[in-house]
């Protein structure tokens, strides 16, 4: 038995397969779903039902509060139809014609950024290329069926190789593997783009651009594809970390805001160490964007970090008048095999 989903408000409606998750059959049928994780913990997928029932199975997605479904929200990477929907999402008309491939790819470089994040750089084959969004990622493809996300963290127009940020998680399977003697030239397969988190270059309101730790990946990608494209409207770039050496490319942030009028650059230290001699922001990131900014009604938001960070932000930056359709994120969610790795301290980032 199958259910029809008409979406709102384009009128554009699709076949869902019994048993079958809204997220799966849209992409299935070429819709441009926003979409993050796909294991109902980023939100990023997020609707509204306006008519019609769904159900998640035994246990709620972590992703959805008893606040969500009070107010008819939907994840849909999770929901199954009971009946026909109707269904309002948010517009990502701007990834409709990318092209998801599965593709091998070919270690060129490692180079450690600092104590536990090392920069990744993939060849693709010279047959092939890969077109995709600023702020984007893949996903790797393990031999044993699991995959690991990673963020793109070069722009579109510089594609000479595939460029990740990949933080050191210990005992993890994936990471340990990239720390632990990685061969150069080892081979990898990939599948992507993949994901909603992107820069909008439709509008011209002022852009807040705040990132988590390796959440800086994708935002360098978007003030890289800024900066080459001429974007004019401001752009604030706060990036949060514990200590000083966890701003892994502090220097060159520093740098493009020094040579680079739209940009301006606030690091931000919750934990700094007394040999940081620190003297710049401290505390939450998303508390030092508020002080700077108490009024967020007029901006886009875009947000990358740990889920902590993102569920705080969100709901701040809310209550500061922000419009809901402004705010773009991308949670740094690990996926459900590496949760239950992790707890027995054995998993790597997702």
């Amino acid at each position: 038995m199958s259910f029809t989903v008409t979406l709102r408000p384009s009128g554009h409606s699709f076949e869902v397969d019994d048993d079958e998750r809204i997220l799966e059959a849209a992409l299935r049928e070429g819709f441009a779903f926003p979409y993050g994780c796909r294991n109902g913990a980023c939100r990023s997928c997020l609707g509204r039902l306006i008519e019609g029932e769904v159900d998640y199975g035994p246990r709620k997605p972590p992703g959805l509060s008893a606040q969500d479904i009070e107010s008819g929200k939907v994840l849909c990477c999770q929901a199954v139809p009971l009946s026909d929907l109707e269904l309002e999402v948010r517009d990502i008309g701007a990834a409709r014609d990318i092209v998801v491939k599965i593709l091998p790819v070919r270690v060129v470089a490692l180079e450690r950024l600092n104590h536990d994040v090392m920069e990744m750089r993939l060849r693709l084959p010279s047959t092939e290329q890969l077109t995709f969004l600023p702020g984007q990622y893949i996903d790797i493809l393990l031999k044993d069926g699991r995959r690991r996300s990673f963020s793109l963290a070069n722009p579109p127009h510089r594609s000479e190789y595939l460029e990740l940020h990949i933080r050191h998680v210990p005992g993890g399977h994936f990471t340990g593997s990239v720390f632990g003697g990685m061969a150069p030239k080892a081979l990898l397969r990939i599948e992507g783009p993949l994901g909603a988190f992107f820069l909008r270059e439709d509008s011209e309101r002022p852009l807040l651009m705040v990132a988590g730790g390796t959440g800086y990946a994708p935002i360098q990608g978007m003030i890289e594809h800024a900066m080459e494209t001429g974007v004019e409207r401001p752009i604030h770039f706060f990036w949060g970390a514990r200590a000083r050496a966890d701003l892994y490319r502090h220097e060159q942030v520093r740098a493009w805001a020094d040579a680079w009028a739209p940009l301006s650059y606030t690091p931000v230290l919750s934990a700094p160490l007394p040999a940081d001699d620190w003297s710049g922001e401290t505390g939450w990131v998303h508390e030092s964007v508020l002080r700077a900014y108490p009024d967020l009604s007029a901006f886009d938001v875009y947000l990358c970090g740990p889920p902590a960070m993102i569920a705080a932000a969100e709901k701040a930056f809310l209550a500061r008048g922000l419009p809901e359709d402004r705010l773009f994120y991308d949670s740094f969610e690990y996926g459900a095999d590496t949760l239950e790795a992790l707890q027995s301290d054995d998993g790597d980032v997702g």
